[in-house]
């Protein structure tokens, strides 16, 4: 059993984890604690709609394995904060007024949202952390390895200099919003690999992960270092990418810099094919989803056994310690394995990528 701490001062995480989501919560167990049949309703909270992979992935997949797993009985209250930690409170307190069974929350202010938790545990109602992991009396938590992203991000990042990199060469860190906890992590990981390598020129914590900021913070970059002057720029996720790639082609440059990104976004994977983003992070939303609604059901269903068997791990928040954890792995995407990634999951198909617009730069990296 592996225990890591999360905190303001988050550190790497860089273990890989195998195996997630393979349990099936629903066989039976004489071992388990009596608890609610098939009929159950599950509280779904995510966090905004920026990212394109909540309502697109998250939500479909763990609505769909919810009710597979319940015999079609089990139902799931979805609801999106839009980036907004008063709307999350409003909406995590209707959950508890509705008196749902089990709460799965992907937190917009991890801070923020530990009263709410607090009162669902009160009102006897467990809370699964999704994603982020909140703070508060939280049951569970399931996410990503985030600190092994940022240093899949920058090892990524270092590797496209190939070799040609100096501790004076220049670049900008693009980092996500400062109230969600695993951009703290992200960012740990990335410097983990990026310092003595090269100078940080720039750095931004950027507000709600939104890309029209990344795309104001990336101009101020421009405008304080000179655009020839980047050598490259570590982009937390895919839609700040996007906006980096504007505020470059606006002040005039045409040779973009490697750009990093996370989510493989369809838009991401284009601006990979195309040349305008060097790469991404692929992360199996349906590994994190399905085993997120496993845990959810064995949870309220009493099945301790396979609740534990999912949740192996353990980690620290800054309330509370030794949460069941489960953390699953993640891959770097560039042009070299999109075929071999999200093709072969069918996260995406050769189709939705080459639409007209890409059809050449597709043919060069022969994907078809």
């Amino acid at each position: 059993m592996r225990r890591i701490a999360i905190s303001v001062a988050a550190t790497s995480m860089s273990v890989m984890l195998a195996g997630c989501g393979g349990l099936n919560a629903t066989d039976n167990s004489g071992d388990a604690t009596p608890g609610k049949g098939d009929d159950i309703t599950i509280g779904l909270l995510l966090p905004e709609k920026a990212n394109t992979r909540y309502d697109q992935f998250d939500y479909p997949i763990f609505k769909e394995k919810v009710e597979s797993l319940t015999n079609r009985k089990g139902k799931v209250e979805y609801v999106n904060a839009d980036a907004d930690a008063d709307k999350q409170a409003s909406q995590m307190q209707r959950m508890i007024d509705k008196q749902v069974d089990v709460i799965v929350l992907d937190a917009v202010d991890s801070k923020g949202i530990a009263e709410s938790v607090r009162k669902a545990k009160t009102a006897g109602i467990p809370v699964i952390a999704y994603d982020r992991l909140a703070e508060g009396p939280i049951d569970a938590y399931i996410s990503f390895d985030n600190g092994l992203v940022g240093e899949v991000q920058a090892r990524s990042l270092l590797e496209s200099f190939n070799g040609d990199i100096s501790i004076t060469d220049k670049i900008v860190m693009m980092n996500g919003s400062s109230t969600d906890p695993n951009a703290k992590q992200f960012k740990a990981g990335a410097l983990s690999e990026l310092k003595g390598k090269v100078t940080i020129a720039k750095s931004f914590d950027t507000k709600d992960w939104k890309p029209e900021n990344a795309e104001a913070n990336m101009a101020e970059a421009i405008n304080a270092i000179g655009a020839d002057e980047i050598k490259a720029v570590y982009s937390a996720n895919d839609g700040m990418a996007g906006g980096i790639v504007k505020a470059l082609k606006a002040a005039g440059v045409t040779d973009l810099p490697p750009i990093t990104g996370q989510d493989a976004e369809l838009a991401a994977v284009q601006r990979i094919v195309s040349g305008e983003q060097y790469m991404s992070v692929y992360k199996s939303y349906a590994d994190e989803a399905e085993s997120a609604a496993e845990m959810a059901v064995a949870k309220i269903q009493g099945r301790d056994i396979q609740f534990d068997a999912l949740t192996r791990e353990r980690v620290d928040s800054p309330t509370d310690q030794n949460i069941p954890a489960q953390l699953v792995p993640v891959v770097a995407l560039t042009k070299d394995n999109i075929m071999d990634t999200i093709i072969a999951d069918e996260f995406y198909t050769v189709a939705d990528i080459c639409t007209a617009e890409f059809k050449a730069a597709c043919a060069e990296i022969k994907l078809k």
